[in-house]
């Protein structure tokens, strides 16, 4: 299928850059029925959006002849929730309508606003820009848009989320009567659905969306850590890729910044995106991404947003993401344009059951396996170097001439493991991560005598396991393993000991680091708990024999909420 537009400069540009043939979403605003109307779009990242709603609004800035329309106000309005989006599609609407005269000016925050005042009053057809800048110029009068005939909402539900409901309302408020509306969200929440209530007259609702699962182009993977080992499973897992360009996701700058230093301090080309870099720092380092100098970034939700990095093929969940929609946000990041794409999910023991619900209302079908140890990435460098060395090659007189020197100088063998541990050496170590080496529940250790207990709210219902249960401990009480003494777990709890000696301080540590692990609790125990304790009592019908006469008085269950002397008759 073909572009099926009126306009042959459009199409001829799309040809020229590889557009054979229109994505669903593409095609959907092109249909006869979708002409002049407003549009409620529901499509997912990667989908070919801002191309599509490039073309639904071509006949509002062309005329018959393709060429553009004569305004001194702007025609279009463009509104992203991010910079990096909202310059994103300024690149794309500027090469699409690159033959028409159609001019283009950006609005978005971290910018010279001054520059931006000048760009607008030398007149523009399109204006794209993000809420908060967009409604600065609007207030300041230096955007005018009396005269707009389409206005554009991009990712609207990201924006409302991000509290950009009252700027979205000044600006549309601000548009005539008359103009088109065109919605664009991967998700139609109520107020979004509110919003389109308000502003939209019979709007055609157009949905792309894959009800089967999240994307298409995307392999989910998940697994079950350790919450100790997340990021030496990062490490490996980066290893074991070797993706072209990598992208993590963490939920604070403060993770962004701890992980960012980590990987740069092991080797790995990283660069870092969060609230706290300025616009100048984020365009060097999506820049290093491009040209290759950089392989990974790390990144939170928000910085990330409206990022396009096409040799992007592997996203990792480092902090497990909020609900369903924003998995599919960050995945999304990958798997464009036909390409395939990896999503992993980094899940630490206790919230497996969380995230295994989170999945089944998104409808992915992720695949839960175990993160790669040292000795599979060995396996996959040793493969990956033989592929390399193995594949044909043109050599220079320089490079023999220079072969021929080793080879009277080492025998070729010397030269082949020389060359391998070269190799070798320009690569991050990988890790070791946790096995299954923690003491058996219950087992005696020396040194535990006068030991103290503590309380987990954690048991065998929520996974519990010895092999993250100790790693855990040691993290948040801030000791070693051979301070861990007996373990027993229990349905919904675990008991363990510590020696008397430091329990004082493994306490302080654990309230001091409670803030790590918000599902987590762990409490001190008085005395030693039974060893014969059950893990439920049983039941009335079990038991034998009349029951044990109570110690006081029956309460009347029916005042005992009751204040003051007349609680009962």
């Amino acid at each position: 299928m073909s572009f099926q537009t009126p306009f042959t400069a459009l199409a001829e540009t799309l040809t020229t850059r590889g557009y054979a043939a229109p994505t669903p979403v593409q095609a959907a605003v092109l249909e006869p029925e979708a002409a002049g109307r407003d549009l409620i779009v529901s499509a997912q990242t990667g989908s070919g959006k801002t191309v599509a709603f490039g073309l639904a609004m071509a006949p509002q800035l062309l005329d018959a002849g393709g060429a553009a329309q004569p305004t001194a106000t702007p025609l279009a309005l463009v509104i992203a929730p991010t910079r990096e989006l909202a310059l994103q599609v300024s690149r794309e609407l500027a090469w699409l309508y690159g033959d028409t005269q159609v001019r283009v000016v950006t609005c978005v925050g971290g910018m010279d606003a001054s520059q931006e005042r000048r760009a607008l009053g030398h007149g523009a057809h399109v204006v794209v820009g993000t809420p908060g800048r967009l409604r600065d110029h609007l207030e300041r009068g230096s955007l005018n848009l009396r005269g707009l005939a389409v206005a554009v909402l991009d990712e609207a539900d990201e924006m409302l989320d991000m509290g950009f409901r009252e700027d979205l309302e000044e600006l549309l408020d601000a548009t005539p009567e008359g103009r088109r509306t065109l919605l664009f969200s991967a998700t139609m929440p109520k107020p979004i659905v509110a919003l389109a209530r308000r502003y939209q007259r019979d709007a055609l609702r157009i949905s792309t969306v894959d009800s089967e699962r999240g994307h298409g182009d995307i392999q989910y993977l998940a697994m079950a850590i350790a919450p100790a080992d997340i990021e030496n499973a990062v490490v490996n897992l980066l290893r074991f890729h070797e993706a072209e360009t990598a992208m993590l996701f963490c939920a604070t700058r403060d993770n962004v910044r701890h992980l960012h230093a980590s990987l740069t301090e092991r080797g790995f080309a990283v660069v870092a995106l969060s609230g706290e870099h300025s616009q100048n720092e984020r365009n060097h380092a999506l820049q290093a991404l491009r040209d290759r100098r950089a392989r990974v970034c790390v990144a939170t939700d928000v910085a990330a947003r409206g990022i396009d990095l096409p040799s992007l093929s592997l996203v990792i969940h480092v902090e497990i993401p909020r609900d369903a929609e924003t998995l599919q946000h960050r995945s999304g990041r990958t798997g464009r344009a036909g390409k395939k794409g990896t999503a992993i999910l980094l899940v630490p023991y206790p919230r497996r059951r969380r995230v295994e619900s989170m999945l089944r209302g998104a409808r992915i079908p992720a695949e839960w396996v175990a993160a790669p140890g040292a000795a599979e990435i060995r396996a996959a460098d040793s493969e990956r170097l033989l592929a390399a060395l193995l594949a044909p090659v043109e050599a220079s007189e320089e490079d023999r001439a220079l072969a021929a020197r080793l080879l009277s100088e080492r025998s070729a063998e010397e030269i082949a493991v020389a060359l391998v541990q070269a190799h070798r050496a320009r690569l991050p170590q990988p890790e070791e991560l946790l096995a299954g080496d923690a003491p058996p529940p219950g087992r005696p250790r020396e040194g535990f005598e006068g030991s103290a207990w503590f309380r987990l709210n954690i048991g065998r219902r929520q996974n519990a396991d010895p092999r993250w249960i100790l790693p855990l401990l040691c993290r948040r009480g801030h000791v070693g393993r051979s301070d861990i003494g007996a373990i027993r777990i229990t349905a919904n709890e675990t008991l363990f000991e510590v020696p008397g000696p430091i329990a004082a301080r493994f306490l302080a540590a654990v309230q001091r680091t409670a803030g790590d692990d918000n599902d987590v609790e762990i409490v001190p125990v008085d005395g030693k708990p039974r060893e014969e304790a059950r893990e439920r009592r049983p039941s009335l019908t079990a038991r034998k024999g009349p029951p044990a006469p109570r110690s006081g008085p029956r309460p009347d269950r029916k005042f005992e909420r009751r204040q003051g002397p007349h609680r009962s008759r």
